[in-house]
């Protein structure tokens, strides 16, 4: 997976332009390079919204049926969860947290702090990602720093997509397209369900675990960056490999990878309320 960064190992890891995906504390992961994407971008894709972890990237987030007076959100990898990687078949909700964000606007500058109240959900059963409940709501953060959240998507993304992976750890962008989707994505002891496979410009870093994968043409949110085979290994850790629906598996040395988010909006309902029993929840449940 794209793993969280050793902060004693930040700055060998800063100049990894050209190295595969990431995250940046206890374990090394990578990000997407950048290069022109192959379709043209409707929207300035930049880092209004995302935050600066610790060891990871995220964004604050927001579903389509979200309220300005909901609490806010935030969005990482499961892996970058700060008590450790959830084990294989673990589902954590309602976790105490106090965790701090560095919040950043368009141009990638801290503009403030922002502080979990718990950790709503996470796990790396089938997906990998944490999502962090907030201690303020959308209307506050957007009166404090003028930063609105940014959307899930609720719809499956497409294949040939330009994307844009945005980094608030580091403070980059990776731009590339959706490759195609992965019937199972093993790496160690975790497998992931669909997940989406970049083109090979995006050759991600350790640090940017947790960054949004954004369509360039709606702004949305479709997916969240989270690993990339380094190696050129089969289905170690760090080195995910590719099993389809018939068992058959593939190697792609030096291409990353992205968990899918469409699914999340319908596990989130009145008040940004965690119901895993919400029909068309398909999350996995404790």
């Amino acid at each position: 997976m794209n793993k969280p960064l050793l902060a004693t190992l930040a700055a060998l890891v800063i100049t990894g332009a050209g190295m595969a995906p990431a995250a940046a504390a206890t374990a090394t992961h990578r990000t997407a390079t950048e290069t022109k994407s192959a379709a043209p971008t409707l929207k300035a894709v930049n880092f209004a919204g995302t935050v600066s972890l610790s060891n990871c990237s995220g964004s604050v987030i927001r579903f389509p049926a979200s309220a300005d007076s909901d609490p806010a959100l935030v969005m990482t990898n499961g892996h970058c969860l700060e008590t450790g990687f959830p084990s294989p078949g673990e589902v954590i909700v309602d976790q105490a947290s106090s965790r701090s964000f560095g919040l950043l606007n368009a141009s990638g500058t801290r503009v403030g702090t922002l502080r979990a109240g718990k950790v709503a959900y996470s796990t790396m059963t089938d997906t990998d990602v944490t999502i962090y409940q907030l201690t303020r709501t959308y209307a506050q953060i957007k009166s404090s720093y003028g930063i609105n959240a940014l959307t899930v998507q609720d719809t499956h993304p497409t294949a040939g997509t330009a994307i844009t992976v945005v980094s608030g750890y580091w403070k980059r962008t990776y731009a590339c397209n959706v490759d195609g989707f992965v019937y199972r994505l093993k790496e160690g002891s975790w497998t992931w369900k669909d997940s989406v496979r970049y083109t090979s410009a995006c050759q991600t870093i350790g640090g940017t675990s947790g960054s949004p994968v954004i369509d360039n043409a709606t702004g949305k949110v479709v997916a969240v960056n989270n690993t990339g085979n380094e190696d050129g290994e089969r289905c170690t850790d760090n080195n995910p490999c590719e099993v389809d629906a018939n068992g058959n598996v593939t190697v792609r040395y030096g291409i990353n990878y992205a968990q899918e988010t469409y699914n999340i909006p319908a596990c989130f309902t009145t008040g940004n309320k965690l119901n895993l029993n919400a029909d068309g929840c398909t999350l996995p449940k404790p």
